[in-house]
């Protein structure tokens, strides 16, 4: 019997290389192990371990000295253990040939999606180890990748974000005009590969030429012992057109793509992986003006109904407040009851205070317009010129000024 009679020893998961697992499902797979020869075993184990770390240096000088901090903290959020062969104290032996030891884990209901950095990271992974008397332990590892959902069809992504700023551009301590910018998106959450509708407005009061620009930018913050490290980065940006001196852009829906990226990462206490639309205006010879409004980048993509209709209302003022959708000046005059209402349908009309709408398969434009259209083409209520409840004649005309 050889000490080296391993000739195979490899994890395997059920999901392959490529699948992602969530909180609250079963991570199951199996570990595979061939033997050359008979092989005595002490013991097999399988561990899942999961959690983020972070760690980074700074450097300061004291004196002629060069001192160093050292930052580092780190969080867990999987740690179990399953026996496939149990240390009973006595050795097992297994045949020569392929062996499979099936394992299955269930996930705890909440974890921080897989995240790698600069100077952290959020890593889940499951290890085998062999155990062989008078021989070092064999060891298999496999990681892989969460994603925790983000539901983006929640009231609080789905609120309109707004800002406005303004600047006074100077060179070489004189006035030269103000500079101002107002921007807005539709919502606050948002889908990798959704395309966001920038909409601004910029007032260029100065004697020199402005140019606007737009960006996507992530910011990954890493915290320990109460300090904290940011990197930036930018992931989608456009360019607007020059603006010349006291002129006024305006950006009606530019698109801004969002790339494949990664989820917002917020309820992690050693790291966070937030997102931001930054609009700004290059004023030369000033610092430049800079707009910031938050996003959420989520998992689950924005419902076509349910939650969607909830921001219909808030959708309307939004169009409605920069000029991109009113209703009409003047509604159409109904259509004749005749023209609807059939001969035999008017008793049942009369006899309900809701009468149903003839045609439901109309498809229009937007929700805002499918929202105020359904009521522009119900039949009138049935009227009559004679009052049907007329005047007494001898109820006596009442004084206007008693």
């Amino acid at each position: 019997m050889r000490p080296g009679g391993v000739r195979s020893f490899a994890l395997e998961l059920a999901r392959g290389p490529g699948g992602a697992y969530r909180g609250g499902e079963r991570l199951c797979g199996r570990v595979l192990l061939e033997a050359a020869a008979p092989l005595r075993v002490r013991a097999l184990e399988v561990a899942a371990r999961g959690g983020a770390a972070t760690h980074w240096l700074e450097g300061r000088s004291v004196g002629i000295n060069a001192v160093s901090s050292d930052y580092a903290a780190a969080e867990t959020y999987l740690r179990r253990r399953q026996l496939l062969l149990r240390d009973t104290g006595e050795t097992t032996t297994l045949p020569a040939g392929r062996h499979e030891f099936p394992f299955s884990f269930q996930l705890p209901p909440t974890l921080v999606t897989s995240f790698e950095g600069k100077h952290g990271s959020v890593r889940y992974c499951i290890k085998a180890t062999l155990h062989r008397p008078w021989v070092p332990a064999r060891r298999a590892r496999k990681v892989f990748t969460v994603i925790e959902p983000v539901d983006i069809n929640t009231p609080a992504l789905l609120a309109p974000q707004a800002g406005a700023l303004e600047k006074v551009a100077r060179s070489w301590y004189s006035n030269r005009g103000l500079v101002s910018l107002s921007a807005k998106i539709d919502r606050k959450g948002y889908t990798p590969g959704e395309v966001i509708p920038v909409f601004a407005e910029i007032d260029n009061g100065s004697t020199r030429p402005v140019l606007p620009r737009a960006a996507v930018v992530q910011t990954q913050t890493f915290m320990a012992r109460g300090a904290r490290k940011q990197k930036r980065a930018v992931v989608a940006s456009l360019a607007g057109e020059p603006v010349g001196p006291g002129r006024r852009a305006l950006w009606q829906g530019r698109a801004l793509r969002i790339p494949p990226v990664g989820p917002s990462i917020l309820h992690c206490r050693v790291l966070h992986v937030d997102y931001s639309l930054k609009v700004c205006v290059d004023i030369p010879g000033t610092s430049k003006l800079l707009l910031e409004l938050p996003l959420v980048i989520g998992t689950i993509p924005l419902h076509p109904f349910g939650s969607r209709s909830s921001s219909v209302g808030s959708h309307a003022s939004f169009l409605l407040d920069w000029g991109l959708g009113a209703p009409p000046e003047r509604p159409e005059a109904p259509p004749e009851y005749s023209e609807v209402v059939a001969d035999g349908e008017v008793a049942a009309v009369g006899q309900s205070s809701f009468p149903p709408l003839q045609d439901t398969d109309l498809s229009f434009e937007g929700p805002f317009f499918a929202y105020i259209q359904e009521f522009r083409y119900r039949p009138p209520p049935l009227y009559s010129e004679e009052d049907p409840n007329p005047p007494s004649e001898t109820m006596r005309p009442r004084c206007m000024t008693c």
